[in-house]
């Protein structure tokens, strides 16, 4: 995998050489060097990167091509979002497929986070062609790694993480899900997130441009380890974080990880996935943690797992009255409805920690700082 031939593809295929600021670069030289080195892939392994990438890199000259044409665009304004944070596997695909039943909250949506170019227009969003295409994605993708299904609720028209916004930066988290990449990884924690929240604010402003509402709820755990960028980029975000006991967190995350890198890579190790995801975690919880201890805690709204489970509407009516937002009654059938019929891709399976390198004891004396601090039941 060369980086100048997956730039050369990208721009054949838009049509143009234009990627707006240069910050995209030294991230996808960091992945490609990984994913040749340490990650073993297969030949599907690596025709599925290769297409990932060129496909983020395309997206990103297109996001450039129509800020061009329509410079109004960037007279958009991005205000108050609301954010989804917390560890993977608290929850929050369920709050976000909830919260996404209001008509008056903007989600990021599977068709548009995967093609954001043209952006969407309001008469046509129920039925852009887009919507089948990435539906037809979805059907692929469980074909290609059965043991994904069922693991998370998917729909088409549903809502996305945003990290894939920051893909087309090369700053995210949404290519380590896919194959173990340490080196990149590291490089990720540390390096400067702010430009990929900028992009994320780039596209976001592009997507509401002629398709309101303009009340964003974005999502993804992965936040927790750029917290401070993400600030710097939306001062007047705030904050929902799920919870839930970090024991069986990290089982189901490492699940979550194999089911989708096992089908890419020669030589898999489960055993690698525990470690590494425990570190990872404990390091974003404590910088989130860091931050929510120097901010007001009015930003700031806490969901436990089993409430959720226990009574999902009664937690979305209690958040709602805390964000000062109000719940109409057909928010809250189609929540309800919504609910009920996704009951099957919201069964929990328990997964064994020893198969992933885990220890139940170890992962309560690493997490005893969160346990302590927080509600996770």
């Amino acid at each position: 995998m060369k980086v100048n031939t997956l730039v050369k593809t990208a721009c054949e295929r838009v049509g143009s050489d234009d990627f707006g600021a240069d910050t995209w670069q030294e991230g996808l030289d960091v992945l490609v060097a990984a994913l040749n080195g340490e990650a073993h892939l297969n030949d599907l392994g690596e025709q599925v990167f290769v297409d990932q990438i060129v496909g983020y890199l395309a997206n990103r000259l297109e996001v450039e091509q129509w800020y061009r044409g329509h410079p109004e665009i960037d007279d958009e304004e991005i205000v108050a979002p609301l954010f989804g944070l917390g560890l993977p596997r608290t929850g929050s695909t369920a709050l976000s497929f909830l919260l996404a039943c209001d008509a008056t909250r903007r989600s990021l949506r599977t068709w548009e986070a995967g093609h954001p170019c043209p952006p969407p227009e309001s008469h046509s969003a129920d039925t852009d062609p887009r919507i089948a295409e990435a539906q037809a994605g979805i059907d692929m993708t469980n074909e290609m790694f059965p043991g994904f299904v069922g693991l998370l609720p998917t729909s088409a028209v549903g809502p996305q993480e945003c990290i894939l916004l920051m893909a087309m930066d090369f700053r995210s988290q949404v290519f380590e899900g896919m194959a173990f990449i340490p080196t990149y990884n590291a490089w990720l924690m540390h390096c400067d997130m702010e430009p990929a929240y900028r992009f994320h604010e780039r596209v976001l402003k592009l997507l509401q441009w002629r398709c309101p509402p303009n009340r964003w709820w974005l999502k993804s755990p992965s936040h927790m380890h750029s917290i401070e960028a993400l600030n710097a980029v939306y001062p007047t975000a705030r904050f929902v974080i799920t919870h839930r006991d970090v024991t069986e967190v990290l089982p189901s995350v490492c699940a979550l990880t194999e089911a989708l890198s096992s089908v890419l890579c020669e030589c898999p190790d489960p055993a690698l996935l525990g470690p590494h995801n425990a570190t990872l975690w404990a390091e974003a919880l404590r910088r989130f943690i860091v931050f929510r201890d120097h901010n007001d805690d009015g930003r700031f709204f806490d969901v436990p797992f089993r409430a959720m489970q226990r009574d999902p509407l009664s937690e979305v009516e209690r958040l709602y009255g805390e964000l000062g937002h109000d719940l109409s009654a057909q928010s809250r059938s189609r929540m309800q409805t919504w609910w009920e019929a996704s009951a099957a891709e919201r069964k929990a399976t328990a997964h064994e920690p020893d198969r992933f390198g885990l220890d139940v004891p170890a992962m309560r004396q690493q997490f005893a700082f969160y346990h302590e601090r927080f509600v996770t039941s």
